[in-house]
């Protein structure tokens, strides 16, 4: 059965190289359904994609003898993945904000698979604040980005904003494709961010985790087809669709969350900074600045990884990570021991692009006697190459049912 690509295309110059994009994945022997913005129709006309597709080309307005209020939910059923290109910044916007008031992106809101982006526009444009935040949003919510390339533009500028080349697109493409479906029917459990462990009502005790690393775990886990349940610490990042997110804020409250829900969990990814500490007791009211010192008693937090090690189901893989400011894989390996992990992930704290906070990560892979060290990369490359190897060590368990084909 053919796969189907919906491909949606704004009023961009770039307009055009979408043809080219269509007739290379038409001979590749995918589906191809074109959706067309008003604007676009004026840079290249739907008859050229009817005659490579097959298809009508739909558009923003609704035609006569055309029912596209029901054809564009079917064709987002019906999507294996949706690709814009071009994408200017006034769809990027768009998208970002959750707007549905044309074809292109109603159907876009309503389809469930995974979705690349590829930017196209001048470059003043393209470096604009807003639109690189509007971009960043779309990533947060799983999306992929083809980045545009530094090119001589159709105004005459010289810079960012040209349209990758169609080999890349179609790269991206198929990434996507082929790996849409690796996790199908897994259950997958990720912690993120910090705990806070309240004083008094008004302050806590907490950590710098953003939470960044376990929302990419749990976003390409989506991705790849998993059943994610994410168990998230209080963070300042959007909650992701089609995750099913469960909001704690303690540790204790963390630890009660997963132990409701771990043993359904087929892999399970422990990627919260949980507090060790607690105060031993919360203050009814404000503590207040009476006295040139404090002093606090704290009591350890539930080990949910150790925990979890000792109450792991034969099927299932356990992921752990560790962060230390010496001696990082020598505690790593003893905590992977200790703990029961299939998998221990340990981040170089002290390493620049590394850590809390950052958009990228610099991490040792820790499986039985082997380490394996790898060069910076965005969080979001990272979460990958980590779920690759837990799905590796997952059939390796003898969960061949759940083998595909790549």
């Amino acid at each position: 059965m053919k796969q189907t690509i919906v491909l949606g295309i704004s009023g961009g110059i770039a307009a055009y190289k979408s043809a080219q994009l269509t007739s290379e994945l038409i001979k590749k022997g995918y589906d191809v359904e074109v959706i067309m913005t008003q604007h676009a129709t004026q840079f290249i006309a739907p008859l050229t994609f009817e005659t490579l597709t097959k298809h009508h080309v739909m558009l923003d307005t609704f035609e006569k003898g055309y029912n596209e209020s029901v054809e564009h939910i079917s064709i987002a059923k019906r999507a294996d993945i949706f690709v814009i290109v071009p994408a200017t910044a006034n769809i990027i916007s768009k998208i970002a904000h959750g707007m549905a008031d044309d074809m292109l992106t109603t159907t876009f809101l309503a389809a469930q698979c995974p979705k690349i982006i590829c930017p196209a526009m001048n470059t003043a444009m393209y470096q604009n604040p807003i639109t690189q935040q509007n971009i960043r949003t779309c990533q947060s919510y799983g999306m992929d980005i083809v980045e545009p390339e530094k090119g001589l533009l159709a105004c005459g500028d010289f810079g960012e904003g040209k349209l990758a080349n169609i080999e890349q697109i179609i790269q991206s493409i198929e990434t996507n494709l082929r790996t849409s479906s690796l996790l199908q029917g897994i259950n997958i459990m990720v912690s993120a961010g910090p705990t806070q462990e309240a004083m008094d009502p008004v302050r806590f005790i907490s950590n710098h985790s953003s939470g960044k690393m376990g929302y990419e775990l749990a976003k390409a886990a989506r991705n790849l087809g998993a059943n994610v349940t994410l168990i998230s610490g209080p963070v300042s990042l959007p909650k992701p669709p089609h995750i099913h997110t469960i909001e704690v804020t303690s540790a204790q409250d963390m630890f009660e969350a997963i132990k409701e829900h771990y043993k359904t969990q087929d892999i399970i990814i422990k990627a919260a900074a949980v507090g060790d500490y607690r105060p031993m007791t919360i203050a009814e009211q404000k503590i207040k600045k009476t006295t040139d010192s404090l002093t606090l008693t704290l009591v350890k937090n539930p080990d949910i990884l150790a925990y979890l090690g000792e109450h792991k189901q034969p099927h299932q893989i356990i992921c752990g990570f560790a962060m230390e400011t010496d001696d990082l894989l020598k505690h790593a390996k003893e905590k992977m021991i200790k703990k029961h992990c299939d998998m221990l992930v340990a981040n170089h704290l002290k390493v620049e692009g590394a850590g809390f906070q950052a958009d990228t990560n610099v991490v040792s892979i820790l499986q039985g006697d082997q380490i394996e060290s790898l060069e910076k990369m965005s969080k979001g490359e990272l979460a990958k190459i980590i779920l690759h190897k837990l799905y590796e060590l997952y059939i390796g368990k003898g969960e061949s049912k759940h083998a595909r084909c790549n």
